[in-house]
């Protein structure tokens, strides 16, 4: 028995044009290169609905929601708002130490840095621009938790934002220093709200997912 095939998809909410989901820590949002790792969110999510289109990614190791289109016109619409940035995403991480401002934003270029990749790493002169807002929730039992949101959506923004605001995410086995590494079992970071139009009706959808940390 293939144990992957048994293994169903949290599923938020679905209509005929979206499919909105929660996505485990470490597990792909679309299928990789590598055949041993476990299947993608794509993957076991088009086994129980069909016809699926990608309108964004997570990275591997971040929890959280995700939307699916179930047609070519719903993904056109989606992608355009995400690219448009008219949705609104937060996330909630823990991170290492205590933020001295409550709430603040980062404004850092990041640029893939290609011998390392998929790392990600600041350059002020080729660097695109990158930009997230934060706000400190409460203290986390290794430093606080916050809530951010990327005004844009760069690979592994928040995680590269964290770690040059002094506090990276717990759990981070790409940027975190070896305390703030050790800190958690996986990288505490999870998208825990997202609001979009619906592409057919044009009404506002929100979605909310408690971390799970």
């Amino acid at each position: 028995m293939n144990i992957q095939s048994q293994i169903k998809p949290d599923i938020l909410y679905f209509d005929e044009d979206i499919v909105v989901t929660n996505k485990p820590a470490n597990r792909l949002s679309v299928p990789g290169r590598d055949p041993t790792l476990p299947s993608s969110m794509y993957t076991l999510t088009s086994d129980s609905f069909g016809e699926l289109h990608v309108v964004h990614r997570l990275d591997c190791e971040t929890s959280g929601i995700m939307v699916f289109a179930r047609n070519k016109e719903a993904l056109r619409n989606l992608s355009k708002q995400f690219h448009d940035r008219v949705t609104r995403k937060r996330y909630i991480a823990e991170v290492y130490g205590d933020p001295l401002k409550a709430a603040g934003t980062i404004e850092i270029p990041l640029i893939c840095d290609w011998p390392f990749r998929p790392r990600q790493k600041v350059d002020y002169v080729y660097g695109k621009y990158a930009c997230t807002l934060y706000r400190k929730i409460k203290p986390g039992y290794a430093g606080a938790r916050l809530e951010l949101t990327p005004v844009t959506g760069r690979s592994h923004q928040l995680r590269v934002h964290m770690r040059m605001l002094g506090h990276p995410i717990l759990g981070d086995a790409l940027y975190a220093h070896p305390a703030a590494k050790v800190q958690a079992p996986r990288l505490y970071l999870h998208a825990s709200q997202l609001e979009f139009k619906h592409p057919t009706n044009g009404t506002l959808q929100r979605f909310e997912c408690a971390a799970p940390f």
